[in-house]
């Protein structure tokens, strides 16, 4: 735990030397304690900071968010991708995009796509994400299907979404198709201080409740009859952990696009090394996600720089061949 806390704040250092602008790391340094120039202040902390924090806020937000939905729906290949909560973003995304008229783009001197209303297309892929994932409590609620079976609903809706967004995508112009798979690509440069304010007021405070719920997740491990015996509330457990997971993983992706595979990846490489004990899982996959998505958007800067690549897409090279591996070994349960 220490050493991934440490892992993150030397490669978050190391993150704010990349730019432009030349800055050592000691220049860093000195910037974020009020010592340096005006100049390499205003780079470190208004441009560089925000991004390297919003990495952070963003891997706690999707690795603590898969590890609880793992947990709850005691299924190891549950996350904010598997169930759907992504998908249905990009599908509120699209649809704000072509139907609302937030997709008008613009080609800058670098030929970039930017959105000009990028907040309707954020409220819209906020929407789309809580419908998924209320979609598939509504089932668990009225219907009374298992936890496996959610993971199923949740594929499910997955797809139904990914065709609602292809069938948006053939009515849509040109520029309307460039935008929204310009939305679709991760891309943590898009937030602002503002944005990661909004993200840090709702993940921190999650993260804190399903740390303080620790034994009611372990106790759900043990199944629904024992987590009974030992005075665990289990409906309201399930709902309320799956409720928050969604909602952070709702936000982190409206503001971010999507971010494959960061909260199925980063809780079974911390399980892999301590277990499945819940009191050290929750915090040690928020340490993991925050140094594995810093890692990543560090890694997009730099493979092929100055362009900078799709996060996203490199999450899903890592965590691809994983969900691979455990489907190909078989699962146990979380």
């Amino acid at each position: 735990m220490a050493a991934l806390v440490a892992a993150t704040l030397a490669l978050g250092v190391f993150a704010m030397t990349l730019g432009s602008a030349d800055v050592s790391p000691l220049q860093v340094l000195r910037a974020l304690t009020g010592q340096a120039d005006q100049r390499t202040a205003q780079i470190v902390i208004h441009i560089r900071l925000v991004r390297v924090l919003a990495a952070v806020v963003a891997g706690i937000g999707l690795s603590v968010a898969g590890c609880v939905m793992q947990g709850v729906l005691l299924n190891p290949l549950a996350s904010d991708y598997t169930l759907g909560v992504s998908q249905g973003a990009a599908f509120g995304a699209a649809l704000a995009i072509v139907a609302m008229g937030a997709g008008s783009v613009q080609s800058t001197g670098a030929d970039a796509v930017l959105i000009r209303n990028p907040y309707l297309v954020t409220v819209a892929a906020f929407a789309g994400a809580i419908s998924a994932t209320l979609a598939v409590l509504l089932l668990a609620r009225y219907k009374g299907i298992s936890p496996e079976a959610m993971v199923l609903a949740g594929i499910a809706f997955g797809s139904l979404f990914s065709a609602g967004t292809v069938i948006t995508q053939y009515f849509a112009s040109d520029v309307q198709v460039a935008s929204i798979v310009f939305w679709t690509f991760g891309d943590i440069g898009r937030a602002s201080w503002q944005e990661l304010g909004i993200m840090s007021a709702i993940t921190l405070p999650a993260a804190a409740y399903f740390i303080l719920n620790r034994w009611n997740y372990n106790a759900l491990v043990s199944g629904d009859d024992t987590a009974r015996s030992l005075g665990v509330d289990v409906a309201r457990t399930r709902m309320a952990g799956m409720f928050l997971a969604s909602l952070i993983t709702a936000v982190a992706v409206s503001f971010l696009g999507i971010i494959a595979f960061v909260g199925l990846v980063s809780p079974h490489l911390v399980r892999r090394a301590i277990g499945s004990d819940y009191r050290f899982l929750l915090p040690g996959a928020c340490a993991m996600g925050a140094l594995l998505l810093l890692a990543s958007d560090t890694l997009s800067r730099t493979v092929v720089a100055p362009v900078v690549l799709p996060v996203g897409a490199i999450t899903s090279f890592m965590g691809a061949p994983l969900f691979l591996y455990l489907l190909a070994k078989g699962y146990r349960r979380a």
